[in-house]
């Protein structure tokens, strides 16, 4: 059985929904114990878009994604777990919310 160390919950936006993509991940920040990366405002690693990423640990995963799902207002959201298999957990293991879009998935060799 695979178990993953955490989660990632990436926010998909561009220059006209930045402002929205950081109150939505500032507001997961203060209702959940995430950690909040850097919002990006360029394509990084394998994602096709802008994006913000949320560090979730398993045993708010659930609670998390719900929040999530009834929040995203309207905003592309990728998560994946890691296990340590980047390629499968960006692929196989893979959960979207909104559009499905294509990743780089080229560095994962």
């Amino acid at each position: 059985m695979i178990s993953p160390r955490d989660y990632h919950v990436h926010f998909y936006f561009d220059q006209d929904t930045v402002a929205l993509a950081r109150q939505i991940c500032e507001a997961v920040k203060n209702q959940f114990p995430v950690v909040m990366g850097r919002v990006h405002e360029k394509n990084v690693g394998p994602h096709p878009r802008w994006s913000c990423q949320l560090t979730v640990m398993p045993e708010i995963f659930g609670e998390v994604v719900a929040w999530v799902a009834l929040n995203r207002a309207g905003l592309t959201v990728f998560i994946h777990p890691n296990t340590g298999d980047d390629l499968k957990d960006h692929q196989e293991h893979a959960i979207w919310m909104g559009e499905m879009l294509e990743l780089d998935l080229s560095a994962f060799g």
